[in-house]
């Protein structure tokens, strides 16, 4: 008689699934207020309506009008469908296309093989604490937040054939800007030197996550600092790899300021998104072949975009 009342007491208790059932969600959901939903509505469809008034529409309008000679010009109504002619001619018609093409991948293999493994080591050397981290670490960074058309700015006080620091330094009178054979060369060590700053940035916060124990396994089992790395944390930091990527691409893609304060994307300096802007808003006004000309950077982007959406909903599934 005298377990009873536990008995009674243990039946008394509710059950603790009932916190979380979908009678109890519905529930909190009656408790918002109609402000408060107002506020939720709002807060979900303005920037979808921003997303999907300022990419995406402008986006499948650019892919719409690469099939046209559209110049800019009169109505809408009055546009002639072309097809493929805007494709062909860039490729067999349009000279600058190829040499924007090159140096496009020439951008893609200097920040992927030089400056993106140089900001890597720069990330796993401020790891370790040294002294005076935090100010190289700010310094390393600070490129990144100025525009690639202030760099190049910057840069011209070092490659100016006339009073340039470079030139004094190496006693020549080379118009690094100028000259079609070596401007893409100081262009890339100008792009490089931004793109150094932000790869360094995220691999220092990978490095940051990394559980410390990993390292500590891999000392005990003899493995050198080296070994270590390659073996233990990189593979870890799988997730900033493909975003160090990702960005990796879309930057070599995107790259337009630095080129166009030079000399507008020409004379050895052409790279696709020039190309596009000469198009499009120059003299030529030829809108439906400068969206052709987009179109190309828009697909090669999304297959590395959709690449990196695919593995981060793979690692949340996990």
């Amino acid at each position: 008689m005298s377990d009873l009342p536990l008995v009674q007491a243990d039946h008394a208790v509710p059950a603790p699934a009932a916190t979380t059932s979908p009678g109890g969600r519905r529930r909190r959901l009656r408790l918002l207020s109609r402000t408060d939903r107002v506020v939720i509505t709002l807060m979900v469809l303005i920037p979808l309506l921003l997303v999907v008034g300022l990419v995406w529409l402008p986006a499948l309008a650019t892919v719409l009008l690469s099939g046209t000679n559209w110049d800019g010009i009169g109505p809408l109504g009055e546009i002639d469908w072309v097809g493929w002619q805007n494709y062909d001619d860039m490729v067999h018609i349009y000279p600058p296309f190829v040499p924007a093409i090159q140096n496009n991948l020439l951008w893609l293999a200097a920040l992927f093989v030089v400056a993106t493994p140089f900001g890597m080591f720069l990330a796993v050397l401020l790891d370790k604490e040294l002294r005076g981290s935090r100010f190289y670490q700010t310094a390393l960074y600070l490129p990144v937040v100025l525009s690639l058309a202030l760099i190049g700015f910057i840069w011209q006080l070092i490659y100016s054939r006339d009073q340039g620091l470079l030139n004094a330094v190496l006693g020549s009178q080379v118009d690094w800007y100028g000259d079609p054979h070596v401007n893409i060369w100081a262009v890339l060590v100008a792009a490089g030197w931004r793109h150094v700053g932000y790869i360094m940035l995220l691999y220092l916060a990978g490095l940051k996550g990394v559980d410390p124990s990993l390292r500590e396994a891999a000392a005990v089992d003899g493995s050198s600092e080296t070994s270590t790395f390659f073996r233990v944390v990189f593979p870890v930091m799988r997730p900033i790899n493909i975003i160090v990527l990702v960005v990796t691409v879309i930057e070599s893609l995107r790259a337009f300021d630095l080129v166009w304060v030079i000399n507008k994307g020409r004379n050895g300096l052409e790279l696709l998104s020039a190309l596009v802007t000469a198009n499009v808003v120059g003299e030529a006004s030829r809108i439906g072949f400068g969206s052709a000309l987009a179109t190309i950077m828009l697909v090669v982007s999304l297959v590395f975009i959709t690449v990196y959406l695919a593995t981060v909903m793979r690692e949340g599934r996990r």
